[in-house]
């Protein structure tokens, strides 16, 4: 987090008051107010980045909190609550005033700093949109090749409207960074972004996450718990590789986007909703409805407008600005500032395929400047399996297809990382579950050996 970002904690209690400013300080400047005359009183002499109010501050009301929010304009707010059930009747009170509720039950604590940073990153995100040219928006979304350029004007104009939109493209792409900068483009900006994976939670805890749920639904069930999409109440849903949802849960979901309302596990009477959807998917879902593991009705719902995201290897004119924004991203965060890339190895990551994208180039800086001892980054800080350049000879790359190139590369990085999986899927930028299905398509049985 930048220096000098300020937060203000608005709590009545000293002692939980003193247990906030302790876990934000090593983040934040903090301020402190015991009320909200106070609160307001500091708010006319400092900058305020974020504010952190106790929910059920003594003398105030949510109408206060909603004229501070006012008053504050765009100042991003955490609810600290008692309890999950607190946390969730503040958060879906007023979906005008950018709240993000949250739970301060011990075990969370940790999670504090974190919300924090959401909330103030979704703040200069939505500032940035506004007065930064397309090539700068969402951060890392860099668009100096024509192929992202076109993505950029597709997502511009699907923006303003709540069409659902697919979007489609290799693990590490930047999927969510799209869907992030469509939500905060649109007229439902205000309200919250909520993100899914549906490959990587069980068929019935997202059903149950997704759709909320009744006391007594089951056996764990001792409250009502709304589901994600009334949490995203005027604000937008994100289903990330929607192609691997359950063919059950596909109809489920069908039945919300039709109906627009949810039935909570459990209720006798469904729930009107109302967000807009995006989803993702590595996968082509066209294929697979062909098949018929994925509905074909579900899939004209969600794809009215489909955006094809590029790999990184199909536009290469991104890869220089991408490294020099990953550079300033990590090189503040691990206190190496103004690092460079040394001409040949600069030359090495230009012409790698990158298998894993985005997300496997980033990787590879942060490890390079952990790992390297200088203000230049080398040949020698980057791992043996962008080193060696699978593709770097016409003689070893003429007539080979991609599947064979990206055979070589997880084979080189699993034997880099001494046959450690886990490891080598985070080099590669891909989930274990990505890695797995990889290693069975390309018949790798076993791990390889680790070099010599």
């Amino acid at each position: 987090m930048a220096t000098g970002t300020t937060v203000l904690v608005i709590e009545s209690d000293k002692s939980t008051q003193r247990l906030l400013q302790q876990t934000l300080r090593p983040r934040y400047r903090v301020l402190t107010a015991s009320c909200w005359a106070q609160a307001h009183e500091i708010r006319t002499r400092a900058e305020v980045d974020a504010l952190v109010v106790d929910v059920n501050l003594s003398s105030g009301s949510q109408s206060d909190l909603r004229a501070l929010c006012a008053e504050a304009a765009k100042t991003p707010v955490v609810l600290v609550a008692s309890g999950r059930r607190e946390a969730e009747s503040a958060r879906s009170g007023d979906a005008r005033a950018p709240l993000f509720a949250f739970a301060a039950k011990s075990a969370q604590l940790r999670e504090l700093s974190r919300a924090v940073d959401d909330v103030i990153a979704d703040r200069r995100g939505v500032r940035d949109l506004r007065s930064h040219p397309v090539e700068e928006d969402s951060g890392a979304i860099l668009a100096e090749s024509d192929a992202m350029r076109t993505v950029m004007r597709l997502i511009d104009r699907a923006a303003a409207h709540d069409t659902p939109v697919l979007l489609i493209g290799e693990s590490g792409t930047g999927k969510e960074l799209l869907a992030r900068a469509l939500h905060k483009k649109s007229p439902r900006a205000a309200g919250l972004f909520v993100a899914v994976n549906c490959s990587a939670i069980p068929e019935t805890l997202l059903e149950s996450q997704l759709f909320g749920y009744k006391r007594g639904a089951f056996t764990d069930a001792r409250d009502d718990q709304p589901g994600l999409f009334q949490s995203a109440q005027r604000g937008t849903i994100f289903l990330d590789e929607i192609g691997d949802m359950a063919p059950a849960l596909q109809g489920k979901l069908l039945r919300v986007l039709q109906e627009k309302e949810v039935h909570p596990l459990g209720a006798s009477v469904p729930v009107p909703t109302d967000v807009r959807i995006i989803t993702a998917t590595h996968r082509d879902v066209s294929a697979l409805a062909a098949e018929g593991r994925f509905r074909e009705d579900l899939l004209y719902r969600i794809n009215v407008i489909e955006v094809r995201v590029p790999p990184l290897r199909e536009r290469s004119e991104d890869v220089e600005p991408l490294i020099r924004h990953l550079l300033d991203k990590h090189g503040a965060k691990l206190g190496k500032c103004d690092c460079s890339v040394a001409p040949d190895a600069l030359a090495v990551m230009r012409r790698h395929p990158w298998p894993g994208n985005v997300r496997e180039l980033e990787n590879v800086i942060e490890r390079a400047l952990v790992l390297g001892t200088g203000s230049v980054i080398t040949l020698e800080d980057l791992p043996d399996s962008v080193r060696e350049e699978p593709l770097a000879t016409s003689a070893r790359t003429a007539g080979r297809r991609l599947a064979e190139v990206e055979r070589e590369h997880i084979i080189r990085t699993l034997q880099a990382m001494a046959g450690n999986k886990a490891a080598a899927a985070r080099v590669l930028g891909l989930d274990r579950k990505t890695l797995y299905r990889k290693l069975m398509q390309h018949r790798i049985a076993t791990p390889p050996a680790p070099r010599q």
